[in-house]
């Protein structure tokens, strides 16, 4: 009988009962895939880390992740779940103003910085570099409003336009003007599959606007598509590198390093907050890097066999 103890993160958010829920096992040796793959699906949150203690000679932990359908190559928010977590328990001591260290998941490995204060994590930040393909090809307005379920008013072609975007997984991107019609689109099945959007490589839709009612944000985003429920909200993380790619391919984004916030959700929807920073630098790869807080939600202990 092993005992395996575990804890619940809420990830991109100062308040519990907000943000993501991810788990986070800190001790995950001995349990194989199969095992990972039951105690994700028995927990049901949208992501499930597994770290294994022992650590490389270049102090990299190597973390594995699994939504309750099966394993994920990469994810953004467990990163900011291992951190906190390993921070919180004493794992990863917090003796400076920024730890350093090195998370690998199956793509590879990321870098993280740990902002601590007495001992305890305050602010968590991961690096990536991708690099992103970009097609200006998009389905119509008609199109566009009748499977997002909005007035063809409501979409942006002034500032911003929809493109196809892939860091490795692609998105249609779509602005519009508003944070309300962000909130408020629905995405319709039919309409859909009449359009020219199932021809493209995306099977899902990035909508947002460039305006937040929170001080804290100057985004609002949210995933939709076919594969997704229409009343869910899910995390946006993993859209992230596409978004940043998407914003330097317009040339009133000058080159540089950008600072900007998004959220995702309301206050009602528990809303996350996520912290970005890109290097604009017309190169192959993009280097960009996420930040955000968490908090400790829950903690329990699993008996396996």
């Amino acid at each position: 009988m092993m005992k395996y103890n575990y804890y619940v993160a809420d990830v991109f958010t100062r308040e519990v009962f907000n943000g993501a829920q991810i788990a986070v096992f800190p001790h995950a040796d001995g349990l194989n895939v199969k095992k990972m793959g039951q105690l994700a699906r028995e927990l049901n949150l949208s992501e499930t880390v597994f770290i294994f203690h022992r650590i490389n000679a270049d102090g990299v932990r190597r973390m594995r992740t699994f939504s309750p359908l099966g394993e994920l190559q990469f994810a953004g928010h467990p990163i900011i779940a291992a951190a906190f977590v390993l921070a919180s328990c004493g794992d990863i001591p917090l003796s400076e103003a920024v730890t350093h260290v090195v998370f690998e998941q199956n793509t590879g490995p990321s870098e993280v910085n740990i902002s601590g204060l007495d001992g305890k994590p305050t602010f968590i930040q991961f690096t990536r570099k991708v690099s992103s393909i970009v097609d200006r090809f998009a389905p119509s307005d008609e199109e566009l409003s009748g499977f997002l379920d909005l007035e063809q008013s409501a979409l942006d072609h002034k500032k911003y336009s929809p493109r196809l975007v892939s860091c490795g997984f692609p998105y249609l991107i779509v602005p519009v003007w508003r944070y309300e019609s962000v909130r408020k689109a629905h995405f319709n099945y039919a309409s859909w599959s009449q359009s020219a959007a199932p021809q493209t490589a995306a099977q899902e839709i990035l909508l947002f606007a460039p305006k937040s009612p929170f001080s804290d944000a100057d985004f609002n985003l949210r995933l939709l598509g076919p594969n997704i429920g229409v009343l869910d909200d899910p995390p946006v993380g993993n859209a992230l590198p596409a978004f940043c790619a998407y914003l330097c391919s317009f040339e009133h984004t000058r080159k540089g390093t950008h600072t900007f916030a998004v959220d995702r959700g309301d206050a009602t929807t528990r809303r996350s907050v996520l912290n970005l920073e890109m290097d604009h630098k017309d190169e192959e790869l993009l280097t960009i890097r996420v930040g955000g807080q968490a908090v400790m939600f829950a903690q329990g202990s699993i008996e396996l066999t």
